[in-house]
């Protein structure tokens, strides 16, 4: 940064102490400790007056009390106060909030959810730093390169769900030869968060997006020069619950007095988790907007998991898939159900482009609008390969742990997200900005023949009858009862708790039991070699090997079990491993009786360890697999390995 945070004071302003929490840990990691909390605009105002002065204000909108803009109101009628950087941070993502809160004298303004570099970039902007502006090709420009390449680049962004896997596929067709574009070249830009999706195509330093329908919507009611020219998916989301809590009749009071977390307020999750709400008789709000029984607080998708499985008067949260199947797998939420259970073939996400494209190249956005169809078609023929293409497209570096089993599910469920159909219905988005401009208040009316500009689809889907996926509606209280009253585990919650466990594993004997370690950890396999002994280890602990120059120590799985020792065999040998991850990462040994083969275990093919009843401890287990008859105990590495900073830890009791 351009500032030096130690010689910045902040005050914080923010009603929800989890909300405080993060958004003081994200200051932080930035080099801001000097940081004042307030929990609401009176509070902050006291702290002006008994503490300041301050060099920077952060505050939310809603607040009980006297909300955000209340705050910036008499801050800036103050003499002393009213040249003070003032930060709007808050959930009311909606550009007139935006301009409301420019016209009163906000120095910046950012919707939540935001990352660190947009917290750094606003801090920055409320100072008067000005931050460097990509540089935006003229027409000129573009078309002194269409001539040398015979191809015009088309520069379109994402972010990390299943719901732009359209593009993905797309990208992976094009660079394989599988697909070919004669008019332009395709640029693909991963960001962060619908923030940075919505400023780029607000500021033109992309040329289309794959974005929500809301918020591309809005940017087109405040004049942002841009028409949607394409469905990207319809449904794809899911709403869980909390594993936590316990629930039971009457099941709407699981949720009551409770947080729900939802990607954006300018989202159709916002509106459908507004729906299921109202229809089972609870009042939903944004934090600060009264007292509603169920706050909604605008959280980054791939945080929703964390905060979560740490925050028990959450309740839980949609989003798109696959984040919602990937919290059933790791055991933090139940299913209760998928968006297309209430409106099914739903619209959601939606591919906009840029007038100043749209006028200059027509010809390169019919054949994006083309391929495009090809590609959703492409991911309903083939899901698997489309699963493997999701993974390296959504998270090349591994870092959200997607797994092919598991984005396969998401592609191939029952009323699941659709890409076979991706022709725009003006009258399915009617009704969506009809619902949240007057049922939700927020947005506003726009027109929609205007928008849409269906041409580019009309070329593209010459066959549309043929794959027509017609919307419909089942938001009726019968309905939505249904679903509140069933059991979570209805349509194969059970199967999707296990799909992480879906893979290859190495197998091995110990002991007369048959067990299985993930491939993906397993470097290689040696026979029996000579171990130094360490002083003063844990019995299990043989000692240390040196395979080529590298030192690793070794454990013997049965005493690690607690089982008998066994002499050493021309059958016993040690599986190299790596466990844990990043800097807590280590190579190390383990002595099994012998190696058998490498086995394919499927999610319904593996059952929990809960009851297992066995000597092995059940938190080492990650599954029992059952193939032809036989049981194979599924470990899990990392915490049989037990690795801390002083060393091996010793077994826990």
């Amino acid at each position: 940064m351009n500032l030096d945070p130690s010689s910045i004071k902040i005050l914080l302003v923010e009603d929800a102490a989890t909300m405080r929490k993060i958004e003081r840990k994200t200051l932080a990691s930035l080099g801001f400790e000097n940081v004042i909390e307030a929990g609401d605009g009176d509070e902050a105002i006291a702290r002006i007056q008994e503490t300041g002065p301050f060099d920077l204000v952060i505050s939310d909108w809603n607040m009980p009390n006297k909300s955000g803009y209340d705050l910036l109101l008499w801050i800036r009628s103050n003499e002393e106060t009213r040249s003070l950087p003032f930060i709007m941070a808050t959930g009311q993502g909606d550009m007139k909030q935006e301009k409301k809160a420019l016209d009163a004298g906000v120095s910046s303004f950012v919707a939540k959810p935001f990352n660190k570099d947009e917290l750094a970039s606003k801090i920055e902007e409320a100072h008067g730093i000005l931050q460097q502006e990509e540089k935006i090709p003229t027409a000129e420009e573009r078309e002194s390169d269409r001539v040398r390449s015979g191809k015009v680049t088309l520069r379109v962004a994402h972010i990390q769900i299943t719901d732009h896997l359209v593009l993905g596929v797309l990208k992976h067709l094009l660079e394989t030869g599988e697909a070919r574009a004669e008019t332009f070249e395709l640029e693909t830009r991963c960001l962060p968060g619908w923030n940075p999706v919505r400023d780029a195509l607000r500021k033109g330093t992309v040329d289309a997006a794959c974005i929500l329908a809301p918020i591309a919507m809005d940017l087109f009611a405040f004049e942002t020069p841009l028409r949607m020219i394409l469905l990207a998916h319809k449904n794809g989301s899911i709403f869980v619950r909390n594993r936590t809590g316990g629930y039971r009749p009457p099941y709407k009071e699981f949720f009551r007095g409770k947080s729900f977390f939802i990607p954006h307020q300018m989202s159709i999750h916002h509106m459908l988790s507004h729906l299921f709400f109202d229809r089972i008789g609870l009042t939903s709000g944004m934090a600060g907007e009264g007292s509603p029984d169920v706050t909604f607080e605008v959280t980054a998708p791939v945080k929703m998991p964390e905060f979560l499985e740490s925050n028990a008067k959450a309740c839980g949260f949609m989003v798109a898939e696959p984040l919602g199947t990937k919290s059933i797998a790791a055991g933090i939420a139940e299913s209760q159900f998928l968006s297309s259970e209430l409106w099914d073939n739903h619209p959601c996400c939606v591919v906009t482009m840029r007038d100043d494209f749209i006028g200059p190249y027509p010809e390169a956005v019919y054949e994006f609008t083309r391929l495009l169809v090809d590609a959703g078609r492409f991911i309903e023929k083939k899901p698997e390969a489309a699963a493997e293409i999701a993974v390296r497209f959504l998270d090349p570096e591994g870092k959200l742990g997607l797994k092919v089993p598991l984005l396969k599910n998401v592609l191939t469920e029952d009323r699941g997200i659709r890409t076979s159909d991706l022709y725009p219905e003006v009258e399915e988005f009617d009704y969506m900005q009809a619902y949240m401009v007057e049922k939700m208040g927020i947005g506003s009316r726009i027109d929609l023949t205007a928008f849409i500009d269906t041409k580019f689809a009309d070329a593209a889907c010459t066959d549309r009858e043929r794959h027509r996926l017609p919307s419909s509606r089942r938001d009726d209280t019968g309905t939505v009862t249904e679903i509140l009253e069933r059991s979570g585990e209805r349509r194969g919650s059970a199967s999707k708790s296990m799909l992480n466990l879906e893979g290859k594993y190495l197998t091995f004997h110990l002991n007369g039991q048959e067990f299985g370690i993930d491939i993906l950890k397993v470097k290689e396999i040696i026979g029996m070699m000579p171990i130094r002994s360490m002083p003063r280890s844990p019995e299990f602990i043989r000692g240390v090997v040196n395979l080529r120059g590298e030192v690793i120590p070794v454990m013997d799985l049965r005493l690690r079990f607690g089982m008998e020792e066994s002499e050493y065999t021309e059958r016993t040998c040690i599986i190299i491993l790596d466990v844990g991850n990043g800097s807590g990462g280590a190579r190390v040994g383990v002595i099994v009786d012998a190696v058998s083969e490498v086995n394919e275990m499927k999610a319904s093919e593996i059952e929990g360890a809960a009851t297992l009843g066995r000597a092995v401890r059940a938190d080492y287990i990650l599954g029992m697999a059952k193939q032809e008859g036989e049981v194979k105990i599924l470990l899990d590495m990392d915490r049989v390995v037990g690795r801390s900073a002083g060393g091996f830890a010793q077994p826990a009791t």
